[in-house]
C-alpha cells in the first residue's frame, strides 16, 4: 500500500475522484488498507427503471465500485486493478436514496485477486456480487503484466 496512490488521493481529498463516481454518488465512509472498505452511494430518480426501482446496472456499477476499491486501496503507486469478471445476484428492489456498499479482498495474490461486496439500503442486503480483478502496471502499455520480480 502507498499512501502516494492515485486511490489514496482520492480517497484523502487530494484529487478528485472519477467522473463514474460522482455519477453515482459515491463517497467514502472506512477503508481498510488490509482490503476492506465500506462506501455510500447516492440513488437519484434518473437510476430508476420503469418499475420504478434502481435498474439493476446501476446496482451492478455500485458493486464494482466497491469491490475494485477494496483492493485498489491495496496497491502502490503505479499499478491499478481491472475487474476481469463479476457477478452480481439482486435480493430485492432499490429505491431513490442512499445505499452502502461493503467491499473485501478474499484472496491476493501477485497477479489475479478475488473480491466479495454488498449492497444494502436501510440496512438491508439489496444485492451482493463478487468479482475477479487483475492487477496491471499503469504506463505505455497499460494492459501489461506487473513485472515479476527476478
Amino acid at each position: 500500500m502507498d499512501r502516494d496512490s492515485v486511490f489514496w488521493k482520492i480517497a484523502d481529498g487530494r484529487m478528485p475522484p472519477p467522473a463514474c463516481a460522482k455519477t453515482l454518488g459515491m463517497t467514502f465512509r472506512r477503508v481498510d488498507p488490509a482490503g476492506c472498505i465500506e462506501v455510500a452511494f447516492e440513488a437519484t430518480p434518473a437510476f430508476l427503471n420503469l418499475a420504478g426501482h434502481v435498474q439493476g446496472g446501476f446496482l451492478a456499477a455500485m458493486l464494482d465500485d466497491t469491490m475494485g476499491p477494496a483492493l485498489v486501496a491495496t496497491l502502490d503507486a503505479g499499478e491499478f486493478a481491472p475487474t476481469v469478471n463479476l457477478a452480481v445476484q439482486f435480493h430485492r428492489p432499490a429505491k431513490v436514496g442512499p445505499l452502502k456498499g461493503i467491499g473485501r479482498v478474499l484472496l491476493r495474490g501477485r497477479e489475479v485477486c478475488q473480491l466479495s461486496g454488498e449492497l444494502l439500503q436501510h440496512e438491508r442486503v439489496v444485492a451482493t456480487g463478487t468479482a475477479t480483478a487483475v492487477i496491471r502496471r499503469m504506463g505505455a502499455d497499460t494492459w501489461s503484466a506487473v513485472e515479476k520480480p527476478a
